[in-house]
């Protein structure tokens, strides 16, 4: 499988910690106030190098596919 990795944008955390996703990278990926964004961080020698955002929805189905062929072959 081919990935293509692009810098969508450059955002800064505020005071309170807060980063705002620019609004036409909002609406591209279907992002709606109130949706749930899951935080992964990659890291290496404890030093983060790569911080992901996924909707909480499409975590919860990719790790549902990934954990469904290994659970049906625990339950057998």
């Amino acid at each position: 499988m081919k990935s293509n990795f692009t810098v969508e944008a450059i955002v800064s955390c505020d005071e309170r910690g807060q980063l705002v996703l620019p609004k036409d990278i909002r609406k591209r990926l279907d992002i709606q106030s109130g949706d749930k964004l899951a935080l992964l961080n990659m890291t290496a020698k404890d030093d983060a190098f790569c911080l992901t955002l996924i909707k909480a929805s499409s975590l919860e189905d990719l790790i549902k596919s990934y954990l469904s062929p290994v659970m049906k072959d625990i339950i057998k």
